[in-house]
């Protein structure tokens, strides 16, 4: 029986990679200009870190976590999300207590989700995302939108939309909470079974249920602009003024709640309009999460952050047909002749490689014909050709694959030259 991939995961294979490599290099460029800094946590934590900081009526931790028991009988989860995890290893680790605040970090994190595989979602999957932790001020709300926005337009993409909403602090939640119970009880027993479970202990996850979207007890249901509080409208109004110094574009939808409990104040997703992207638009999703921080054992710390999904970003840019511009060139192929030259091709080609050249050679025995289809293939600016009689007179033949001119040089200049030739690094 032939082995497959588990279901829901998948092989990135060179072709695929080289587009991770080229947005990956790209997004950690833009986050130095931000002057954040990379995390990494472990892939698995306690299961308790995400009970409490996403919150148990989520569907994460409800229907999607990969929980097991380990050998010394304590629940670990695979992280299913980025943020309660960070925040754990920030209140571990003390960062609280460094003198640079706040604490701006970025990570490159697999997730893994249970969930029914689709397009663009995947029971492991990668995310990109920000953390700032250690400020209340609402241009850093702002700040970590422009990110996820700049990102996107320095990819290329166009048909994208910001998407903003407040959720309030606590008092402004507790006010509109008590609203959604009043308004959907009478309507609780036409409802899923997630919603009927969730009246009580967080109806305005309701909101966010894709069951029960399209019922009319959704429609009706009271907006939480509408208990605000004057801080909550305050912060929410410097937060839009900011952006819009910023010339960044946003709708207002005071339905988004996202789908994470730690959220408050600020809530945004950024989505895709392009066509035949597909019926799940969201990109990228995040918020503000005061609070999070004591929930997981810490001091009293503000933070904000936002999640963005890689395979997602990837197929906007296939919605769009943007070609990312990735070189594919080798600038040397090594073509030995004979194997009386092949130890000193070896040499040549490390020498060539440590003066930061991107060389390969034939490692088959192939004829000299079959050597330069392979470097073809390969889109290699130059080809290298050393056989028994260049040995013999300490030179090699150097060919320019798009003009077909052919040079020859000295074996001792070859590494000097080629560097010239290719703007090569020094050693």
């Amino acid at each position: 029986m032939r082995m497959k991939a588990p279901r829901g995961t998948v092989d990135l294979l060179p072709e695929q990679t080289r587009k991770w490599h080229y947005i990956e290099n790209m997004l950690q460029d833009l986050c130095r200009s931000f002057n954040y800094e990379e995390i990494r946590t472990p892939v698995f934590e306690h299961t308790e870190v995400f009970s409490r900081g996403v919150g148990d009526t989520t569907d994460i931790v409800q229907k999607e976590m990969y929980t097991f028991e380990d050998r010394g009988g304590r629940s670990i989860t695979l992280r299913p999300e980025g943020t309660a995890g960070v925040v754990r290893a920030y209140i571990e680790n003390k960062l609280y207590g460094s003198p640079i605040q706040p604490t701006k970090l970025y990570y490159f994190y697999q997730l893994f989700r249970y969930e029914r595989p689709q397009q663009g979602r995947m029971r492991q999957l990668n995310q990109f995302g920000v953390e700032v932790l250690g400020s209340a001020d609402p241009s850093v709300d702002a700040e970590v939108i422009a990110l996820a926005m700049t990102a996107y337009k320095r990819l290329g993409l166009r048909s994208i939309k910001l998407i903003l909403n407040s959720l309030g602090d606590d008092e402004s939640r507790q006010a509109h909470r008590q609203a959604l119970i009043k308004h959907f009880t009478p309507h609780i027993d036409e409802l899923c079974t997630d919603c009927k479970s969730r009246l009580m202990k967080n109806p305005l996850r309701i909101l966010d249920c894709k069951v029960d979207r399209d019922h009319e007890a959704m429609k009706t249901a009271p907006s939480v602009l509408d208990y605000l509080n004057d801080e909550s409208e305050d912060y929410f109004n410097k937060v839009k003024a900011y952006l819009d110094a910023l010339e960044i574009p946003y709708k207002i939808d005071p339905t988004l709640v996202r789908g994470l409990d730690y959220y408050n104040h600020t809530a945004f997703e950024i989505m895709s309009e392009a066509d035949g992207f597909g019926a799940i638009t969201t990109l990228v999703g995040g918020g503000r999460y005061n609070g999070l921080t004591e929930q997981l054992g810490g001091p009293s710390t503000p933070g904000i952050g936002f999640g963005m999904g890689l395979e997602r970003l990837l197929m906007a840019l296939e919605a769009e047909n943007i070609e990312l511009p990735i070189e594919k060139e080798l600038d040397i192929f090594f073509v030995a002749i004979g194997e009386e030259v092949q130890e000193e091709a070896v040499r040549l080609v490390h020498q060539l490689r440590l003066a930061g050249l991107t060389v390969d050679k034939d490692y088959q025995g192939r004829k000299i014909k079959a050597q330069f289809k392979a470097a073809d293939r390969l889109h290699a600016r130059y080809v290298a050709i050393l056989g028994e009689a260049e040995l013999d007179n300490s030179v090699i033949n150097v060919r320019e694959m798009n003009t077909g001119d052919q040079i020859e040089i000295p074996i001792d200049r070859v590494v000097e030259t080629m560097k010239e030739k290719c703007g090569g690094k020094s050693e």
